[in-house]
């Protein structure tokens, strides 16, 4: 978990739109960002399987 400095900083407006840094909003984490869901990866698996997205279903095959 980042620091709350950290995720303040990164909702301020850049001065460049060249340095936006996208973080998920459940737990601030900034790699692995998905921006159709506003989401990191670990929190999207854990939100799909316990079936909180609409419309995302785990896949098995």
């Amino acid at each position: 978990m980042p620091k709350e400095s950290v995720i303040a900083r990164s909702k301020k407006k850049p001065k460049y739109s060249s340095r936006i840094v996208r973080r998920c909003f459940r737990c601030g984490r900034k790699r692995g960002y998905m921006r159709d869901f506003n989401l990191c990866r670990i929190c999207f698996r854990e939100m799909a399987t316990n079936q909180e997205i609409p419309g995302v279903k785990k896949a098995s095959w």
